[in-house]
């Protein structure tokens, strides 16, 4: 799950972590007069006679794209948010569809000296939280890993300590602090990191940290991602989720617990578990395929939730064939079976089917699909299942 800039920025206020003042405004009516009263207020509180209108998507690259403007007076925010607002933003994260913005942060502008990177991840090798830092701060670090890896400084956190100071002066050191700074640097770092543990996050990026010209360190922006898996200890989290930037099918499989991730390709696939989903995709590739979605139904499925992921399939315009792929284990072939026919005659199925079948009660599962009147292509382990789907797929 991902959030917001402006709630991300909440979560790190909460923990101490020095963040711009800001305020939210949303598309609707009076937007302009939203706009002024947001950045009057601002200036009110804060002094500042600079502010910056940004859009607010789960993409970065948003500045680029024409989502950030630097405004000098109140008549040039009000501007600035008519025009970011109701705009489709694309960016390299977007994809050509891009996304469109329905809502801007208006914050105080921040007097830049330097601006950093500071990143938080799991290092599954290490089976430990890594924290990067950079003095490489507001470019892509995608960029700065792949030609200057030398520029990116990283420091290991076992979690059975924690974060201790010795970490802080270490990523501070990196990024030319100076000894004063370091101290608040500690400080700084240290509540990044709870935030992160405490969160249950997957991903914190601040970037860029911002040193200012009076030496404090600011996060400027932030982009944070969550272990889904821990979300039901985090209800104010669940509460931050925007589904206007979540795809729609996405939206809907979750609502029946199924994982499901949208592709490219035009073979739709339906597995259970999640290791033989990926394999089915990899086959499918092998065999001049394209996959397109990763959708894994689980172990113990019922007749209603294939029923469902096949509804799911179907809303995607570009499949052309779908791929039933079921080991069944827990999960019995003959459910599925009924599962299958039934989704196919609800929905009028229209695209070549093709049904892969092994495990418990398979035999029977296979006696129901070939007395099910329906033009399902059977099929004897995956290689053949490959191989007739993108066939299937490729016929005019």
């Amino acid at each position: 799950m991902n959030i917001h800039e402006y709630q991300a920025k909440q979560l790190l206020k909460k923990f101490g972590v020095r963040v711009p003042e800001g305020r939210l405004v949303e598309e609707g009516a009076d937007l302009e007069s939203r706009a002024q009263k947001a950045a009057e207020e601002l200036s009110q509180e804060r002094k500042n006679k600079v502010w910056v209108v940004k859009a607010q998507i789960h993409a970065g690259g948003r500045g680029k794209a024409g989502g950030v403007k630097v405004c000098k007076d109140v008549n040039s925010v009000k501007a600035a948010a008519k025009e970011i607002i109701g705009k489709t933003l694309v960016t390299p994260q977007t994809g050509a569809s891009g996304k469109k913005v329905h809502k801007v942060w208006i914050e105080e502008g921040s007097d830049i000296a330097k601006e950093l990177y500071l990143g938080i991840v799991i290092d599954r090798a290490l089976a430990q939280v890594v924290m990067m830092a950079s003095t490489e701060g507001g470019m892509e670090i995608e960029e700065v890993a792949a030609h200057h890896p030398e520029k990116i400084i990283k420091v290991a956190i076992d979690p059975t300590t924690g974060y201790q100071a010795f970490h802080g002066r270490k990523l501070a050191m990196a990024l030319g602090l100076t000894a004063e700074q370091t101290k608040e640097a500690v400080g700084f770092f240290g509540g990044i990191y709870r935030c992160f543990m405490d969160s249950d996050c997957s991903l914190v990026e601040i970037n860029p940290l911002i040193l200012t010209n009076q030496g404090q360190l600011v996060a400027l922006d932030a982009k944070f991602n969550f272990d889904d898996n821990a979300l039901f200890r985090h209800s104010d989290i669940v509460a931050m989720r925007d589904l206007l930037e979540e795809n729609p099918q996405d939206v809907e499989a979750s609502k029946y617990e199924l994982a499901y991730i949208a592709l490219e390709g035009t073979i739709g696939c339906l597995v259970n578990g999640a290791g033989l989903a990926m394999a089915t995709m990899d086959i499918i590739k092998l065999h001049g395929g394209e996959p397109a979605n990763f959708l894994d139904v689980g172990g113990g499925a019922t007749k209603e939730k294939v029923a469902h992921a096949f509804k799911i399939i179907l809303k995607d315009p570009h499949v052309k064939a779908i791929l039933v792929n079921i080991f069944g284990g827990i999960m019995k072939c003959d459910v599925i079976a009924e599962g299958i026919i039934a989704a196919a005659k609800e929905l009028q199925l229209q695209v070549p089917l093709v049904v892969r079948l092994e495990g418990t009660h398979v035999e029977k599962g296979k006696e129901i699909l070939a007395k099910s009147g329906l033009k399902i292509i059977p099929a004897d382990g995956l290689t053949d299942a490959a191989k007739k789907v993108v066939a299937a797929s490729n016929q005019k």
